[in-house]
């Protein structure tokens, strides 16, 4: 009788604990943080690319799904090939409700220009996937393959040939390069702001070819007004599903199947300010976790055709040192490091 009056009591006493604190405690848990006010999805590119449309699904996803308490606002800062995004992150100190999607330029963009951050002036929180990157022509030109339109480059003077790509000294831009070394002869390398433009300039025939990524030009394949010749990875992507003429992404050859010995993947991850907690870290790479299980995020890796690697903690920051190097690696050799 003595214990049942004692357990009786630490019941009331646990019954009242849990109404003092309010109904979201639950029982043999702590309170996780949560944001407070809006978060800032910063986008260090430009509007159509393919970082802002990776930001924007993620936005929608977790809107619609419910995956946050508090709006997730994107917020496009390209200047200085995204130096503004990342600048403005960087000294967000200790700020919870600002988060940044990455590309490359992460790596490229402080090597070029000299402004001062790198990847560790940030906090790691997740790698979502890797980027593919395809060699596309217009679906007019006389190129039905990769060999076709590196022997016309090396059959034409230098300069001839005309590379659209996002931004100098970036991702696309060391690509180009590593086809000048392959090729022996000079491309005029032409700069645009993001990757939508780049696809719409090559489907307007203002340039020969580009080397933006699969979702960048998807919309233009489907159209019939460009043509993928090879893909920059060292295995042609999986997908299977049909997207034009019986065609899919995994019938695009590697570039070194074609003879150009050339493999390039990007960084799609999201990082957070300097000087944040471990709990607010947390938070994010729950939701990014639920976002991955959406239908939603299968579909967009499908369409885009994506490498769905994820990773997280010291696995994440370990891949983030070793992709430092690589890139100060091709930035040496093409000659990009700022002076």
């Amino acid at each position: 009788m003595k214990w049942e009056i004692e357990r009786s009591i630490l019941h009331g006493v646990a019954v009242a604990a849990m109404v003092a604190v309010g109904s979201s405690f639950v029982p043999g848990t702590a309170q996780a943080w949560e944001p407070t006010k809006t978060v800032e999805f910063i986008v260090p590119a430009g509007t159509g690319g393919g970082a802002d449309q990776m930001a924007r699904m993620l936005q929608g996803v977790i809107q619609k799904n419910k995956l946050m308490s508090q709006p997730l606002v994107v917020i496009n800062k390209s200047g200085g090939a995204g130096a503004e995004g990342f600048l403005d992150v960087k000294n967000s100190k200790g700020n919870p409700h600002k988060i940044i999607i990455t590309l490359s330029n992460l790596f490229t963009t402080p090597l070029a220009t000299g402004v001062p951050f790198s990847w560790e002036d940030m906090t790691p929180v997740a790698m979502l996937a890797l980027d593919e990157f395809v060699l596309w022509v217009n679906a007019s030109s006389d190129y039905k393959t990769a060999a076709d339109y590196v022997n016309a480059i090396k059959a034409g003077n230098d300069n001839e040939f005309k590379m659209g790509g996002t931004g100098s000294k970036q991702e696309d831009q060391i690509i180009t390069a590593a086809l000048e070394q392959t090729t022996g002869k000079k491309l005029t390398y032409i700069p645009f702001k993001g990757g939508g433009d780049v696809a719409a300039q090559l489907v307007g025939n203002h340039i020969n070819s580009s080397v933006n990524n699969p979702i960048e030009g998807v919309s233009h394949y489907r159209a019939g007004a460009l043509r993928p010749l090879c893909v920059f990875d060292s295995q042609p992507m999986p997908y299977k599903d049909e997207l034009v003429n019986g065609e899919s992404w995994s019938s695009i050859p590697t570039c070194k199947q074609a003879g150009l010995d050339v493999e390039y993947l990007m960084l799609r991850g999201i990082f957070m300010p300097p000087g944040v907690t471990d709990e607010q870290v947390a938070y994010y790479v729950d939701v990014f976790k639920k976002v991955r299980e959406t239908q939603e995020w299968k579909d967009f890796m499908n369409k885009g055709a994506f490498n769905t690697t994820f990773m997280t903690g010291d696995e994440f920051k370990s891949w983030l040192a070793k992709a430092a190097e690589t890139h100060k690696d091709l930035m040496t050799k093409a000659g990009f490091l700022a002076k």
